[in-house]
């Protein structure tokens, strides 16, 4: 993953004047959903840009190590070998970005990818996931397991409390200490878009976020109601752009929830290349969190390499 950001001091100035234009910011999603689709090799190239930047996800109180296990697997051949091959990336070392599980999952999915011999690296959410209303002290607890347990990347999420009554300074203290628990594990923060309120709010969460040292900014814990949503994505890139400005830093943004077909994974791509350039459509700087997703990827590419529609017998790893 890309180098560390390490934040700043609580910037109040940066955020106390903000006004984001609403009908704007719709208007231009909807904008967004009308792109046209690229096709051809193209499209298959995007696709397969887009499985390199999945963190591929379980987070079911059902999971077991088999079933992470499977998981791993997946991560490690995303798309059959066979199809691959006719593309001519064969030999690309093309993997998901992460595998993401619970913090009791962790150790299951590490030894899994170890003994598959390779490095994809394992995240965790924790910080009282999905709802954020725990205690701070066992956030942090949480947080130093899923570490200790050999989580690389852990994805935190926000006491949105603190975003609704405007408790900035409290806001970036939690979020600073969750890095601090982090160590070298790079951190994500997922702000829950959905539960707070206003795209005003999601700018100025988004910010305190960066400040206190996020490695990147989520939309959601994709158990809410509503998720990762155009509208929510370009103020979040906008937030990421400023703070770039501002401080010469790259923070990593992420997608996550209800992003189930590869035309939106596509479309995803294309508004980070608008909004924060190409630099940013690397899994260093940009991740896409799905549990489906890969599946409607895998039979795009399948019906490009053979002109037919996959069979449920055909991609049995999807």
């Amino acid at each position: 993953m890309a180098g560390r950001n390490p934040g700043t001091e609580l910037e109040l100035g940066w955020i106390s004047k903000v006004h984001v234009n609403r009908p704007a910011v719709v208007r231009h999603a909807e904008q967004i959903k009308k792109w046209r689709t690229v096709k051809g090799n193209w499209q298959a190239a995007w696709l397969l840009k887009a499985v390199t930047c999945i963190d591929l996800t379980t987070l079911s109180g059902d999971d077991t190590p088999s079933n992470v296990h499977r998981l791993c697997f997946k991560a490690k051949h995303p798309i059959r070998e066979d199809l691959l091959k006719a593309l001519d990336m064969h030999d690309k070392g093309i993997t998901v970005g992460a595998v993401c599980v619970y913090p009791a999952r962790v150790t299951d999915a590490v030894n899994a990818l170890k003994a598959a011999g390779c490095n994809i690296p394992v995240a965790s959410v924790a910080a009282g996931f999905p709802s954020g209303q725990t205690p701070l002290e066992t956030k942090l607890a949480e947080i130093k397991l899923a570490v200790e347990y050999g989580a690389r990347e852990i994805d935190i999420v926000i006491s949105r409390s603190l975003v609704l009554t405007g408790q900035w300074e409290g806001l970036y203290e939690e979020i600073r200490q969750c890095r601090e628990a982090c160590g070298e594990a790079h951190m994500k923060t997922i702000l829950a878009t959905g539960e707070l309120g206003t795209l005003a709010n999601v700018y100025k969460a988004s910010m305190i976020a960066m400040m206190a040292g996020s490695d990147f900014i989520k939309t959601s814990t994709g158990k809410e109601v509503e998720n990762a949503t155009f509208p929510v994505g370009v103020v979040m890139m906008r937030a990421i752009r400023e703070f770039y400005w501002q401080t010469g830093n790259k923070v990593g943004f992420k997608p996550a929830g209800g992003i189930r077909t590869a035309k939106e994974a596509i479309t995803w791509l294309m508004l980070v290349k608008e909004e924060l350039g190409v630099e940013w459509l690397t899994p260093e700087l940009f991740r896409l969190g799905a549990s489906s997703l890969l599946e409607d990827i895998e039979k795009q590419i399948f019906y490009h390499v053979t002109g037919s529609y996959a069979l449920q017998h055909d991609l049995a790893m999807a």
